[in-house]
This record gives C-alpha cells, structure tokens and sequence, in this order.
C-alpha cells in the first residue's frame, strides 16, 4: 500500500505561536480573549460542540489547532439567513462545513419518514436545531456571506453523498452533493491527511482550485486531465467473441492453424487456410487491428451517445496503420532502429497491457443515466464498491451535466502511532461552556466510554460504517487506551469508576487485520467474513483480551462493559474471548444483532446464519453459569429489509416465540445513500452479484403497510398488533396460528384496553374504552365486533 506523510511531520504553521485554546471558540468574544484577530478555518457543524474525540467537528478542529492554525466553531448556526455565518469574521483558509455526526436525514427522520421530535446532539435534546441536506444548506449561507472563501465539505453526509446517489427521503435519485453545495472540495471518510496536506497546502499560497492530486477528495472538472487512462464501465458488460486458445507447445511466431470451427469460416489470423509469412502479415495484423479498432469506434460511438463522454481511443485508420507498422517492426528489426536482433515478436493481444492503477480512472455511468436507468445504477453502485479498497482503488469519475465528479482514490488509513497523537490531543471532554447546565444525551452517553478503533470488514449491505471509514481496522495502541482511561477517571464529571464502553464500531476486531499486508492491499472482496470467514484474515483475540485484563486493574476502575456490537463469528473463533467477555464484562445485557433468521434476508444483508448465533448463545449461557451470573442476550433484527418476504418475517417470530424473546424496540430498514441495500431497496437488483438486465428481483418492501406489518411481526407479543397480525395470517392461508393454543402465535380475541383495527373481543368482555356504556347502545338484531 502507498506510504503517506506522517500526520504530524509537517512544519506547523506561524499561529501555533499564540498557544492552545481551552476550547476552541464559537464567539467574537472568546476570540478576542485568545488574541486573535481572526481563524484561519471555520469549522459549521449541525451538532452542538463537544470537545471530545467522539465528535467530528472536535478531532478536525484539535487537529489542525496541533497544526498550528486558529480553529474556530460555528455551532447549529441558523440558516434562515447568511449572518449568523459572520459571527466569527472572514477565515483566511476556508469554511469546513459538515452535518454532524450523524447525516441530518437519518437525524431528522425515522424509517417511515416521520420527524424525530428530539435531537440526541442538540442541547437539551431539542429538535429542529438543523436543517434538512444541512451540507448543502450550511455551505450556501457560507458563501452567501463571504464571497471568494473556499468551501470544503466533509463528514458522514457529504462521503455517503459524493456521486450521484438514491435518496430515500425524496424517493428519487440525487446528484453529488458537491454539485448541490457548490463547494469547491469534499473530503470523504476519516479526513485527517486530507485536510492537514489541504490547510498547508492553502496557507503556501496554493489555489484550492489547483489542489486535485489529494487522497480522499473530489472535486467537480470539465473534462479529464491528460495522462490519464480511463476505464469505461458506463455500460453492464457483455459477452463477446471466444478467441480460440492457442497451441502451448508450438514453437513458430505465428501460431498454428486451430481447428475450424461448427459452421465453417475462420477462426483466426489465416490467409486462405495456410500459416501467414511475414509477407502477408501486414494484412493479417491490419484486418484483425481495424476489426478491433472498429469495434472500440462503435463502443464510443454508443457510449457518448448516453454519457456524452468519449472514449480515449485512435481511429481505424490510425489503429489500423500503428498496429501494422509495430508487428512489422518486430518481425523485421532492420526495419526498427530501436530494436536489436534478439528481440522477440509479441502478437496484438500482448501489446493490450493494463495501464498503471495510478494514472487510471474508472468511468461510472453518468448521474442522467442512473437517474433514468435503475440497472446501470446497481450497475454503478457494484463498480463503486469494489474500488473501496486503499491498496487498489482507482480514481472514479461520473459526469453530472457538462461537469465530472472526480473521486481520488480513498485515504490511506492511519497508523497506531498516528490514531494515538490524534486522541492525545488537548480534548476539555466536555461541552462548550456556552451551554451552561444544558443536557447533552449524544454526549452523556459517550463521555464514560473509550474508542479503541475505526473500520468494519464486515461489510453488512444496510450499514454505512465501510463506505465512511473503510475496511481497514485502524487500532490505537495499548498504552493510549490505557492513558485515556485514566483521562476519564481524573477529568470527567460524575465518574462512578465504570467505563461505560471500550470499543468502536465493533467490539472485537481491534487490532484483527490480514495476515500478509501484500494479499489486503490487493483484495477486493467486499467482507472479510461472508460468506465465511477468509482464511488469510487473523482473527486472535489473545491481545483484546490482555486489553480487557489491563483495563480492569486500572486504580480507581470498578467495571469495564462492552456496549459496542460484537460481531459474534469472529468471537467464535476465540471461546476463551467469549469466556473473559461474559465473566467480567457483561453488564446484566449483552446486545448483539443476528439481524434474521432466514437465509434470503441473511444473504441480502451479508450475515451469518442463525446456528452461528445459536453456538454463542450457548457459550454464553454456560459462562454465565459458570460466574454465578443472572445475564441475558437482547438480540436485534430489522424488519423490512431487502430480499425479506412476508413468509420470512412470520418464521421469524415463530422463532422469536419458540426462544421466548419480546423485542421491545424493534428497526425498520432505512436506506442510506451509498449503502448496498439501498442500492436492492431501489433497483429490486442484487449489486452482490453481476449486474445483469435479466437478472432476478430482488423482493423489496417499500409500501408503509407492509412494513408496519414486519415490524409487527417483530413484536408478535404486542396486542395492538395481534388485529393486524390476523388479517395477514389469514391472507397468507395461515390461519392455523390464529388461536390461544400454545403452538399459536396470537390468539383469537383481543383483550381489553388493546388498540387495533377490527380486533375481535372476547365474549362477554368489558367495552373498549372511549365506546358507549351497553345501556346506552341501541339493540340490534345481531351483534357484530366493535371495531376500534
């Protein structure tokens, strides 16, 4: 994989000078108590500021403070109008402009596209302190207020946003969000490099506008620059001519005459049924160069005609004639002065070499075709996913327009010692003092946990963690979570002596990789452990659980819990994990998510079987008897996802009842922009699998009953569910589980105080509140069920 600088290495600029701040400022005031008499950057962010390394805007801002620069906060601005956005003045660098932690979609609404009423990142939890697609909305009101500043966007909306992209909100296909925000740079994933060699490269006097050779960025161009080589996959692939294999043991230069094939005519480079001679190979190699050159012709021809790009390629003529005069010349060296005699003849097929990785970019069909054409987007999102990879992805381009969206290739992730100077950082771990005595929730729920890691190879199809942060495990060291732990205890309010959390986006793959850095940097699979785990990945916990041990003995630390999710497979392949995780970790609840039950929906979401679910659950249950210990697993599924059916979902929770599980609260599929699965929700096309125009649907769920329905099925138990639970049995000819057996899954009447549309009561029972007294109803010849 490709070196970059090291993170710290650069010279720092001249306002390191003037110190660090006890928190970055968000007012003129504070400002002026620093001695500045302006920033450098100015960071918008939708989320209240937290100075604490679990929140974006604090790392970045820290960051480049370390770096030297004067790094100031614009927190939840209002974005009624463009002066709120001057508070802090005019930045002489840029604005750096992100969502929040969270993309404001996901934040401002649930999974049937009703409004949150509350904001875990705003003070007090309040709602409505951001607005929708905030990226864009912030970015234009920075302009608006200062024209000529650069504008750089980041953070998790603007990466699950950078090419054109489904949105579910909107129910329509979006283009890049650099084209709607209009900025001038937008940096993707953990943005650290980026924004560093970005801030230094802006504060020598370079134009953003020249900057394009960032890893990490994109950017909008017209045209592609020269040098490049470019990949056409715009278009599904199709199958083409079968070239005949040649003799292996043949030793002339031209190949030996193959057998005709069925049906007669030639079947290679043959003049009238014999071996050419160098005499006739000029028109052997001239028809059989003009016939490709010609076939590359019609490709572009095609291809500009729906992209309105062109492919890089000679004419026929030109093809034709370089093709000729290279195999003469290396059929007669006299005829090459750049040659000598022991050079060898090399036939057209060895002159197609792959171009550099490098100087190549990939075309993605153009944002027209994918808005108009759900194929060639599943098309686009398969080919997107497979250059995810630092090792070996390549530049993307898609036109927008009269415009390209650019990609470079994803950043390099960070080293150990990197990710640990990045969480040394001088963090107050608190909120601004602004906010007084405001509760922060997003905050109280971190601020007694650790982070020890970024990544996930497990490459779940509805998650979006891989197109953010990547594949790769980056791992901070022993000593700095140790370090940090002891932070906790001395530093931040209302500690009890328990860490709350010391994990990531997943519990145990801290410090899992593969085990030959050569075979990762050149794979292209999109999970390290589905559909099982890959053999060259190294999944010893042995290191994890020493972590643990040290964590524990601490001074001043009582308990250590993992709250973070465990990817329950991988931990299979260590017992003694699962041992040490259930005897000393487990607070009582111990959260993991199977996600289903069903092979279709599993395979959908790239997840293990249930049995692999079943295996932990009795490891769990037997450590936890081993320890003395009353402690239960709550598992989580979603509902609703792509490629479940109605048939699934009923399995589910007759499985949720034989196990005796009520799952409280329950998830509905939401389809995020640039996730896999929500590339199935709106294609109905598998992106795991070739993209082809007949291939199979995919099963979607996308109409509101049907998904309250599984959802329902989820939480079986509930008899607000039980009337509409029936209705679907009975649809479905399985009427046999409607009853009060317990072989049943929801009985034949509904109890009293119980909410549901044409609910059956039981006879006799008392009326359903808000219905009249018996006295008070008129008599009717026959009694029919009050519907509620």
């Amino acid at each position: 994989m490709q070196q970059a600088p090291d993170l710290f290495s650069y010279r720092k600029h001249w306002a390191h000078k003037l110190g660090t701040a006890p928190e970055l400022p968000m007012t003129r005031a504070e400002m002026d108590l620093l001695g500045w008499d302006s920033c450098d950057i100015i960071i918008v962010t939708g989320d209240a500021y937290v100075d604490h390394p679990s929140f974006g805007m604090a790392i970045i801002g820290r960051l480049l403070e370390a770096q030297g620069f004067r790094v100031g906060i614009l927190s939840q601005p209002d974005w009624t109008s463009a002066e709120p956005f001057r508070a802090l003045g005019r930045p002489e660098l840029f604005f750096g402009i992100t969502a929040g932690n969270m993309d404001s979609m996901v934040n401002r609404y649930t999974s049937d596209r009703r409004r949150r009423s509350d904001d875990a990142y705003s003070p007090d939890g309040a709602g409505g302190r951001r607005p929708d697609r905030s990226v864009t909305v912030y970015a234009q009101r920075a302009r608006e207020a200062f024209h000529g500043v650069p504008i750089v966007i980041g953070g998790i909306e603007a990466s699950l946003r950078r090419i054109a992209h489904f949105d579910y909100w909107s129910d329509r296909v979006r283009r890049s969000v650099l084209a709607d925000a209009k900025a001038d740079l937008l940096l993707f994933g953990n943005a650290e490099r980026a924004i560093v060699e970005l801030a230094h490269r802006l504060a020598r006097g370079e134009a953003i506008a020249s900057i394009r050779d960032i890893r990490g960025t994109a950017f909008m161009r017209r045209g592609l620059p020269e040098g490049w080589t470019e990949v056409d996959a715009s278009e599904l692939d199709q199958p083409g001519p079968v070239r005949p294999h040649l003799n292996p043991y043949e030793t002339p230069d031209w190949p030996v005459e193959p057998k005709a094939a069925t049906g007669g005519g030639d079947a290679g480079p043959y003049v009238h049924g014999r071996q050419p001679t160098c005499a006739d190979a000029p028109a052997a190699v001239g028809s059989n160069a003009q016939q490709a050159a010609q076939a590359d012709a019609e490709t572009a021809a095609r291809a500009a005609a729906r992209g309105g790009f062109k492919l890089r390629t000679p004419s026929v003529a030109e093809a034709t004639a370089q093709a000729s005069a290279r195999t003469i010349a290396n059929k007669n060296p006299n005829t090459n002065p750049n040659t000598n005699a022991n050079t060898q003849s090399i036939s057209i097929d060895q002159l197609r070499q792959r171009p550099a990785r490098a100087r190549s970019v990939v075309r993605l069909p153009s944002f027209e075709q994918v808005r108009d054409d759900s194929v060639l987007y599943a098309h686009a999102s398969r080919v997107f996913h497979l250059e995810t990879n630092p090792g070996n992805a390549r530049a993307l381009v898609q036109r927008h327009g009269e415009r390209e969206v650019w990609l470079n290739p994803p950043p390099i992730p960070l080293s150990s010692a990197e990710l640990d100077q990045v969480f040394a950082l001088p963090y107050s771990r608190r909120p601004h003092s602004d906010y007084g005595q405001a509760r922060l929730p997003a905050w109280e729920m971190i601020r007694h946990s650790i982070n020890i890691m970024r990544g996930c190879f497990g490459g779940c199809t509805f998650c979006s963690i891989t197109e953010h942060e990547g594949r790769i495990i980056q791992s901070r060291s022993e000593a700095s979570i140790l370090e940090e732990i002891a932070e906790v205890r001395d530093r931040t309010p209302e500690f009890t002596g328990i860490i709350s959390d010391l994990g990531g986006p997943t519990a145990n793959m801290w410090r899992l990789a593969c085990k030959d850095s050569r075979i990762e940097a050149a794979c292209r699979r999109l999970s390290c452990v589905y559909p099982s785990i890959c053999a060259n990945l190294n999944t010893d916990h042995g290191p994890l659980i020493q972590l643990y041990r040290k964590a524990r003995a601490v001074p001043g630390i009582k308990r250590v819990l993992i709250a973070s999710g465990l990817r329950y497979d991988l931990a299979l392949r260590s017992p003694e994990y699962i041992r040490e995780l259930v005897m000393h970790h487990v607070g009582g609840y111990l959260k993991i998510a199977p996600e289903h039950t069903e092979a279709g929906p599993l395979a959908a979401m790239m997840k293990p079987g249930i049995g692999s679910y079943e295996r932990f659950r009795q490891l769990f249950e037997r450590y936890s008897r081993e320890a003395g210990k009353e402690q239960y697993l709550i598992p989580y599924f979603i509902a609703a996802h792509p490629g479940t059916s109605d048939e699934d979902m009923l399995n589910l929770a007759l499985w949720l009842k034989r196990n005796r599980l009520r799952p409280d609260q329950v998830q509905a599929f939401l389809p995020t922009p640039l996730a896999l699965a929500s590339t199935m929700y709106h294609t109905c096309i598998n992106p795991l699998q070739r993209v082809r125009r007949d291939a199979k649907p995919i099963s979607v769920v996308r109409k509101l009953r049907q998904r309250r329905l599984h959802k329902a099925f989820l939480r079986w138990h509930d008899p607000a569910n039980w009337p509409e639970l029936r209705e679907a049995l009975k649809s479905m000819g399985r009427a046999d589980l409607i009853g009060n057996g317990k072989h049943h899954l929801v009985p034949a009447f509904q109890p009293r105080g119980a909410v549901g549309p044409g609910a059956p009561r039981r006879s006799g029972s008392p009326p359903r509140a808000g219905s009249p007294p018996r006295a008070q109803r008129r008599p009717t010849k026959r009694r029919r069920p009050v519907s509620g």
